[in-house]
């Protein structure tokens, strides 16, 4: 993890409080009540209940239980029972036409004498606790890209707002600009340079409202309504609360934190069972049968002693030649745990990689907006000052275009830097785990006891 100070710089201005750092410090399950939102948290709970995406992981999760629950059965006997009449002839004795009673109970048990029942069910446990770290995946993406959608939005529409008063200023200032042009203050030339920047500024107006709008689709879809059916008001950036104390990383925790990096290990649990799995196929199985029943042609014997029919018996099953299928497969379940073994290397490397890079961007996002407010109260004050030297013509129009020109680009790149402390700090929690252990409404995982599913 990378050196950083105990807490980054803070600056007089929206979002720029200052952030401390502790190492191990725990997550809360709704971390994003740390921005002291209602609106936000009400959103992720309507994004909870109604997204699809979620949906489709709780039922994949159910999926893979009750396929382990099926398979655990294999730990028993199967007992099965038959009873009914049947017509039959002794075909060497044409007048031998007659009906039997018969009523039985069967018990067949196949021994797991090489393990492979066992390490069938513990691929299919791996497989069910892979489904499980999907579903805390899928909680923590949704509500982590929720939240980022929503701070967008809001940045949207600050530069929106900010575009349009930019406008009343250059509004203002062709008005006066017009009027000086009437008394012969200034010529014709300027009128036509205020006009081209008004025009220009109007311009950028439209495709700002068209990436707001688009972002109020994108939260709309992550609260799984239709687009234009959106009634929230948008939050207003200076509402929020920049978190003061953020988790930073211990990697021997973050291992057992992140949700991918668990669900990579299920997937190497599991790759290495179907090991097992193949291994046990190229041994024989055992298999033990037994029946217990009564048989008569006279339903009303039935239950005497004559009657009585039973067997027991035993078998094994050993493949002699397949043409080499059983051992290939084998191979091929060794080579997925190689894969398994490599994409869990590989998650670990990009689990550090984003804990290290966020943690990275926050601290410098923190001195970036230190820096931009100072462009823009200097921009600000310039602005001013050339101004009033401009109605007083003491400056040239070009000097006043220009500082119009630099003070609206520090206004939005400050708004953007202000953002960016917010959205930076929703994606450390996300690369920390986001605090699913610390959650309620994510389903429980279940393990296997003696061989059955609580």
């Amino acid at each position: 993890m990378p050196d950083l100070p105990q807490a980054t710089v803070a600056s007089d201005t929206l979002a720029g409080a200052r952030q401390a750092f502790a190492a191990g410090r725990d997550i809360a399950g709704d971390w994003w009540s740390a921005f002291n939102s209602r609106q936000i948290a009400d959103m992720v709970q309507q994004a909870l209940k109604a997204n699809p995406d979620l949906a489709s992981a709780q039922a994949t999760l159910r999926q893979a239980r009750e396929n382990l629950r099926a398979e655990t059965g294999s730990y028993f006997p199967t007992v099965s029972a038959t009873a009914g009449p049947s017509r039959q002839k002794v075909l060497a004795d044409t007048n031998s036409l007659y009906t039997l009673y018969s009523g039985s109970l069967n018990v067949s048990y196949t021994l797991d004498v090489f393990g492979g029942t066992q390490r069938q069910v513990e691929e299919l446990s791996a497989t069910a606790d892979y489904q499980q770290h999907e579903l805390e995946a899928a909680y923590l993406s949704l509500t982590a890209n929720l939240v980022t959608a929503i701070l967008t939005e809001s940045s949207m529409k600050a530069q929106v707002d900010e575009t349009q008063a930019l406008i009343k200023l250059y509004s203002d200032a062709l008005t006066i600009t017009r009027h000086r042009f009437e008394v012969g203050g200034v010529s014709r030339a300027e009128v036509l340079q205020q006009e081209s920047s008004l025009a220009s500024e109007v311009a950028t107006l439209p495709g700002l409202q068209k990436q707001y709008s688009q972002q109020r689709n994108v939260v709309a879809a992550y609260l799984g309504i239709l687009p234009g059916a959106d009634h929230w008001p948008t939050i207003d950036l200076a509402s929020l609360k920049l978190p003061g104390d953020l988790p930073a990383a211990v990697p021997s925790k973050l291992v057992r934190q992140r949700p991918d990096i668990l669900a990579n290990e299920a997937q190497l649990h599991e790759a290495m069972a179907a090991v097992g799995v193949a291994t046990a196929n190229l041994y024989p199985q055992f298999t033990l049968s037994a029946s217990y029943g009564r048989e008569s042609e006279d339903i009303a014997k039935i239950f005497t002693p004559s009657g009585l029919v039973w067997s027991l018996a035993g078998s094994m099953t050993q493949t002699l030649f397949d043409g080499g299928t059983l051992r290939a497969k084998k191979r091929a379940s060794e080579a997925a745990l190689d894969v398994a073994a490599a994409n869990y290397s590989s998650t670990l490397n990009s689990a550090f990689k984003d804990v290290a890079n966020t943690l990275v961007a926050i601290e410098a996002d923190a001195r970036t907006l230190m820096a931009q407010q100072d462009s823009e109260r200097t921009a600000a004050a310039s602005l001013s000052v050339t101004r009033a030297q401009f109605m007083a013509g003491a400056t040239s129009y070009l000097n006043l275009l220009q500082s119009e020109q630099t003070y609206q680009s520090a206004r939005l790149n400050l708004i953007s830097a202000q953002a960016a402390r917010f959205t930076d700090t929703v994606a450390l929690y996300q690369s920390l785990g986001g605090g699913w252990w610390n959650r309620e409404d994510v389903a429980p995982k279940t393990d296997i006891c003696c061989g059955l599913l609580p």
